[in-house]
């Protein structure tokens, strides 16, 4: 044990820890016990007592094999209180250290296996989604129910029934056969679409960005990528990842605050991870199929390449928001277009199409958009009005701070 000082540093550690090794405990314990709860309960009680303990004796070398051990011991009494069969025992006891072979069904990658088999096509694809989202990749309830725009109770149930269903259904927690893997890919596409996409605006919490999450998102792309490289949606997925994660370095200031794209300094851009990203959708698109992830990295490609934010290309991005409206409809689609609208034809177009758009209500960037458009058309009354409506929706203290910051503006402009 290295024994690294006190309370605070070992509660550091143990949520760095939840972050990068949830996934990995919850694995190991569903592929021993095959019980989905059990394992969840067992690995927060391994992160339980490491709360009680790293303070005390010390964070572990290892941590991820602490938690490890600790989370699969505590299953294995679980399980030997509650056997009745010897032979069940022994079994279980006999896999609990086993390791699962390295190149198990072609996958090189343990957490991206995992991922795969639990978005089984007997789910429905959003249950696959959360339930990966949840299982395999640690986000909370309420975080996998603002990506999903939905109350967090409606997903907590949505939950249930998907483990519910692989229980009854007796679906196996395996790796499927190489031939199966395509007609799961659309769906682990979207789980680490979304991962990525809580690491780049976090749905809570002091930090809005968690440039932990957006790494691991791109990794896993990678994977995929070397997996199927002749696949152009899973190009267009790697690309428009590189290409947003490029500005990581310039979204918010030394105080934490976010910065609007046109104010941030493209000179700390990743312009090596612009021109990858450019260079995959370009590839991609050239193969004549294009789908919603490629069509979201032209967009990415066209704010990455501007080289200043007078020179981006505005109706090339509402055309591509178009495009994506007829692939993928939906409101967060048509409040993207809009503001691409705006920008190319002006705030009187772009309000147009927001005040058009249901089922946002309760989304804070849409009135922050609106505020912004009736803002820049000289109503500062009502511009006001819709800041102080996002305001109360913002969940992040980033949001809050930049929110706040628009509408003391607009105030002393009136």
């Amino acid at each position: 044990m290295a024994v690294r000082g006190g309370l605070t540093e070992a509660g550091d550690a143990v949520a760095a820890a939840f972050r990068d090794e949830w996934g990995r405990v919850v694995a190991t314990l569903i592929r021993m016990t095959g019980d989905w709860d059990l394992a969840e309960e067992c690995a927060q009680e391994a992160f339980a007592r490491a709360l009680e303990r790293w303070p005390r004796d010390g964070v572990p070398r290892r941590p991820g094999a602490w938690l490890t051990t600790t989370a699969r011991n505590h299953a294995l009494n679980r399980i030997r209180r509650g056997a009745t069969e010897d032979a069940k025992l022994r079994e279980l006891g006999a896999t609990a250290g086993a390791e699962e072979p390295a190149e198990a069904g072609g996958l090189p990658d343990d957490r991206l296996r995992l991922i795969y088999t639990c978005c089984h096509p007997a789910l429905p694809v959003e249950a696959r989604v959360a339930l990966t989202l949840r299982t395999v990749l640690g986000l909370t309830t309420g975080e996998i129910a603002r990506a999903f725009l939905v109350a967090e109770p409606a997903m907590a149930q949505r939950l249930v029934r998907a483990k519910r269903k692989i229980r009854q259904a007796g679906i196996p927690y395996r790796v499927p056969p190489a031939h199966l893997l395509p007609e799961r890919t659309a769906s682990v596409l979207g789980v680490v679409y979304l991962l990525f996409n809580e690491g780049y605006a976090a749905s809570g919490g002091a930090d809005p960005v968690r440039a932990g999450l957006c790494a691991e998102a791109i990794r896993l792309a990678r994977l995929l990528h070397g997996l199927a490289p002749g696949d152009p949606e899973v190009a267009g997925l790697l690309a428009l990842l590189l290409l947003q994660h490029s500005r990581h370095a310039t979204r918010t200031d030394g105080s934490g605050d976010l910065v609007a794209l046109e104010d941030q300094d493209r000179r700390r851009w990743d312009h090596a991870a612009i021109a990858e990203g450019a260079a995959l959708v370009d590839e991609a698109l050239r193969r004549g199929e294009p789908g919603p992830y490629q069509v979201q990295a032209a967009i990415a490609a066209c704010h990455a390449t501007a080289r200043t934010a007078a020179e981006t290309d505005w109706p090339q991005i509402a055309a591509l928001y178009g495009r994506l409206e007829a692939m993928s409809p939906g409101p967060v689609v048509r409040l993207n277009r809009a503001v691409a609208v705006a920008m190319a034809d002006g705030p009187s177009a772009g309000l147009a199409l927001v005040d058009r758009i249901e089922g946002l209500d309760g989304y804070h960037l849409l009135h922050a958009t609106r505020a912004d458009l009736l803002r820049r058309l000289g109503r500062p009354d009502e511009a006001a009005a819709a800041y102080r409506e996002a305001l109360a929706l913002a969940r992040t203290e980033a949001d809050r701070r930049y929110l706040a910051r628009r509408l003391a503006e607009v105030r002393r402009a009136d």
